[in-house]
């Protein structure tokens, strides 16, 4: 799979610019920074667990397949990175599991929003069809975005404290 992903300089509402850029596997050091930067919280919103220490090992796996599964972006800002969102394909290419974090100093600034429609246009772009996040049920914010941006929202059957967030991405009929 193609992982190019054009730069995009994007104003936000705290006044400050990011980078969005395609994530390299160079990356490795400046995302475990924007880790660190990450508060309690937001680990768990993005992790579902209490996370203390990143995984290294599951972190070099992961760059080192994304662009074969899927497609990370990283918004880069002054003091590095401080937000990140992804897709990854499903068993079935048609289907993708989408993620996003941001640290707090930049949560409420339009960027998870601004991040969330770049993927989605660029996993449609490549040809799937579905998008879904499994999203914990305290997490407000996030299950906020995703109805503003058209995912239908549900509880997952199988855990009341998660939530399915699904949004087609079948191309709209030519009219």
């Amino acid at each position: 799979m193609e992982s190019f992903f054009e730069p995009v300089d994007l104003a936000c509402r705290n006044g400050r610019s990011v980078t969005i850029r395609a994530i390299a596997p160079s990356d490795e050091a400046a995302l475990l920074a924007a880790f660190e930067r990450l508060g309690p919280q937001a680990r768990h919103w993005r992790f579902m667990r209490a996370m203390g220490e990143p995984d290294r090992k599951r972190l070099r796996a992961a760059l080192a397949s994304i662009a074969e599964r899927g497609l990370a972006i990283a918004a880069v800002g002054d003091e590095g990175i401080v937000g990140t969102s992804m897709f990854v394909r499903d068993a079935d290419p048609s289907c993708c599991e989408f993620a996003i974090s941001v640290i707090d100093a930049w949560a409420g600034t339009g960027l998870g929003s601004a991040m969330l429609r770049m993927l989605v246009d660029a996993a449609r772009d490549r040809g799937v069809r579905e998008m879904e996040g499994i999203v914990l049920a305290g997490n407000e914010a996030m299950l906020r975005l995703a109805r503003r941006m058209g995912f239908t929202v549900t509880r997952h059957p199988d855990d009341f404290g998660l939530y399915l967030c699904r949004l087609s991405l079948a191309p709209a009929p030519a009219a």
